[in-house]
């Protein structure tokens, strides 16, 4: 290999579809994790459900919303806040199948919009960011 003037080098490939946007989650999910276990392991576990939902209700930035919103169109109630409402969603049930179908198509057209103004915050919010790195 001398005589030919060749090196070997050692390096990773770079893998373009994460750009290390899992990295960032499990790091925001293993903060949580931290501060409200500890550094004890073992039970990190039991309490992985809750971190989730922390961190899939929080809001985000980039976004512009929770991740929860960004999935499911709307914002994530606790069961508490459920109980109020079980009895107006059983009253509701009696609808006509094809008002059911116009509704369910509006909740799409408004879960597409705001998937689409999640996209539009967050090329807003890589566009600052390069602008803050490049300045």
């Amino acid at each position: 290999m001398l005589k030919y003037r060749v090196t070997h080098q050692l390096s990773i490939a770079y893998h373009p579809q994460t750009s290390e946007q899992v990295e960032v989650s499990n790091r925001g999910l293993k903060r949580i994790l931290e501060r409200t276990i500890g550094e004890n392991r073992a039970s990190w576990s039991y309490k992985l459900d809750d971190a989730l939902w922390a961190f899939r209700t929080a809001y985000k930035t980039p976004i512009g919303c929770t991740p929860y919103k960004l999935v499911y169109g709307k914002a994530c109630y606790l069961p508490i806040e459920l109980e109020d409402k079980a009895y107006w969603a059983v009253k509701q049930a009696n609808f006509d199948q094809t008002v059911l179908g116009d509704h369910r198509r509006i909740q799409l057209n408004e879960l597409n919009e705001i998937r689409d103004h999640a996209y539009k915050n967050s090329l807003i919010y890589k566009e600052k960011t390069k602008r803050i790195h490049d300045f």
